[in-house]
């Protein structure tokens, strides 16, 4: 007799086709593996090809008692969207959207909705063409990344008038204490009440200009984010991963819901920009301009992006081939290029090569045939002075900026000149190429090196002592600090190479008690994943969405069994 998982299998094959249900392991691994840390074993990996057939296949698992792991591009930093490598007291399906795209422009363009697996580059392209921005610009959009995934983990992103992806709008289903599959349609648009019909009409589009409704009391992003960061004496930071205040149904749920849809505002290009290169050896230089221009311009930057020379270096070497691959070949082909890689990683595993780290050699190696990609007065700047800021302004802020260069800058250690275009396009390339440089560098000295300790992390926006001091203790297991980070809203990135021979465990739990102690909160901006601990409010809004825990169960290091046991 076939067993309850046999049963499931074939359900699932019946509603999606048996391609796209994946059983095999060498087949699953690029879904059930993290982006950069995390994975374990599945009973599948299903990619349904419409909103009407996720609705079917999370029937399915929920008939069967299967817990369901949602997924869109697998680009997460700390395992959220794959599973743990045991724990689990029911068999687990990973539910892929890649292939259910889409994006609706509403209110000429003012708002979008995003369907299930709808990238940020395609919402980049359809704002493009009206002279308006998604939330998030480069960064996440150059690998693939969802909307609806920024979304459901509070992605932060580089634009500092906007805070983290947030909106109130949403379609979704939630698991009740009963284990029954409910739709939810908070996405203010009038679909019917039956739903199959919500879903089918909702990818078709089969809705007018009167079925929208427009609320007040909801909103489609973080609208008071502008005037929070702003309170630069405030002894909190102005986001944070688990903030009680940004988190509200599909927003910050972290797979604990079955989300087919978001709505998001949209905004405006930036017009007459400049982008600002600054370097200094001075900290203290950088805290005044930060807390000067916050507290006393009328604009706000656009972006302000610090960079440490350690970070400059490392990414020099180590993120060119990225680098040069969104410069050659446009952010539009970077999500292919990942997967032939990683096509590539799992044929080197399967003969035996997966700890030679064949595709990051192989990268590696063809960056060293390019000249030089950095223009000459970075690397100047970078020869120069130790910490360095990336500062994009646009309208009237330009002169602003250019009235306080030229009377209130201290010159003393510091400099700044503005980019052309070439370089400003080129310093930020560079920043973005420093998120992944640890990585390939940890592939490259692997003897050297025993792993990464990543903390994404928001100091306090009071806080101006930013620079971290480690004790000797620990700063003698680590071969190399990356900092780098969004400047102007305390958010830094700080990866720790960490010398063969010491526990990277360990080394990670002694940093968090140092972080406690300076007011940081942590992750900053890429969910709790199976890195960290989830604080209590954010482990109890989880429990709020999911009562039966039937759908990514264990994220935040909370119980993976079913109702939470």
């Amino acid at each position: 007799m076939p067993s309850r998982e046999e049963h499931l299998l074939s359900d699932l094959r019946h509603i999606v086709g048996a391609r796209h249900v994946l059983t095999d392991e060498r087949e699953t691994r690029r879904y059930r593996m993290g982006y950069r840390f995390g994975g374990g074993p599945v009973l599948a990996v299903v990619t349904p090809g419409s909103l009407v057939e996720q609705w079917r296949v999370a029937q399915a698992c929920r008939a069967a008692d299967a817990i369901i792991i949602m997924q869109a591009a697998n680009t997460g930093l700390t395992g959220g969207s794959t599973p743990m490598a045991s724990g689990y007291d029911r068999p687990v399906v990973l539910l892929n959207t890649r292939r259910i795209g889409g994006v609706r422009l509403i209110g000429g363009g003012a708002q979008a909705i995003c369907l299930a697996g709808a990238t940020l580059y395609e919402l980049e392209n359809e704002l493009r063409r009206i002279g308006r921005q998604p939330h998030s610009v480069i960064g996440s959009s150059c690998i693939g990344a969802s909307v609806v995934g920024g979304v459901c983990n509070n992605s932060g992103g580089a634009l500092v008038q906007r805070g983290p992806a947030y909106t109130e709008w949403a379609l979704y289903a939630q698991v009740d204490p009963d284990g029954r599959l409910t739709l939810v349609n908070h996405l203010g648009i009038n679909l019917g009440d039956d739903a199959e019909e919500i879903l089918g009409r909702l990818e078709a589009g089969r809705y007018d200009p009167a079925d929208i409704a427009e609320d007040s009391r909801r909103r489609a992003s973080d609208t008071g984010y502008a005037a929070h960061v702003r309170q630069i004496d405030e002894p909190t930071p102005a986001r944070f991963n688990a903030d009680p205040g940004r988190l509200h149904e599909a927003s910050g749920s972290a797979g604990h819901l079955i989300v087919f849809a978001v709505r998001l505002d949209t905004f405006p290009d930036d017009v007459d920009s400049t982008t600002f290169y600054v370097g200094t050896n001075d900290p203290a230089v950088l805290t005044r301009l930060r807390r000067d221009i916050l507290a006393e311009f009328a604009a706000l930057p656009v972006t302000g992006e610090y960079i440490h020379r350690t970070a400059f270096d490392v990414a020099a070497v180590y993120g060119k081939d990225v680098f040069l691959a969104i410069e050659k070949f446009g952010t539009q082909r970077l999500p292919a290029l990942f997967a032939a890689r990683a096509r590539v990683d799992a044929l080197a595993s399967r003969v035996g090569l997966g700890a030679m780290h064949v595709s990051d050699r192989l990268l590696q190696g063809a960056s060293r045939l390019f000249p030089q990609h950095l223009p000459a007065r970075m690397r100047t700047y970078r020869d120069r002075f130790e910490h360095h800021l990336i500062l994009k302004m646009a309208g009237e802020g330009v002169a602003e900026a250019r009235r306080y260069f030229a009377d209130r800058f201290d010159r003393a250690q510091s400099d700044l000149f503005e980019c052309t275009a070439e370089e400003a396009r080129k310093a930020y390339l560079h920043r973005f190429a420093v998120a992944g440089a640890a990585v390939r560098y940890r592939a490259i000295h692997a003897r050297e090196i025993a792993d990464i300790v990543a903390l994404d992390i928001a100091l306090p926006r009071n806080t101006t002592e930013w620079v971290e001091t480690l004790p000797a203790a620990i700063d003698g297991r680590i071969v190399h600090k990356l900092y780098y980070g969004h400047f102007f809203c305390q958010v830094f990135h700080q990866d720790y190479l960490v010398a063969a021979g010491h526990d990277p465990h360990v080394l990670e739990q002694e940093m968090l008690t140092l972080l406690d102690a300076r007011g940081a909160e942590y992750p900053a901006e890429h969910n709790v994943g199976h890195l960290y601990p989830a604080k209590p409010a954010l482990a109890a809004f989880y429990r709020g969405l999911d009562p039966s825990n039937a759908l990514n169960p264990g994220i935040g290091h909370t119980s993976a069994l079913s109702h939470w046991r």
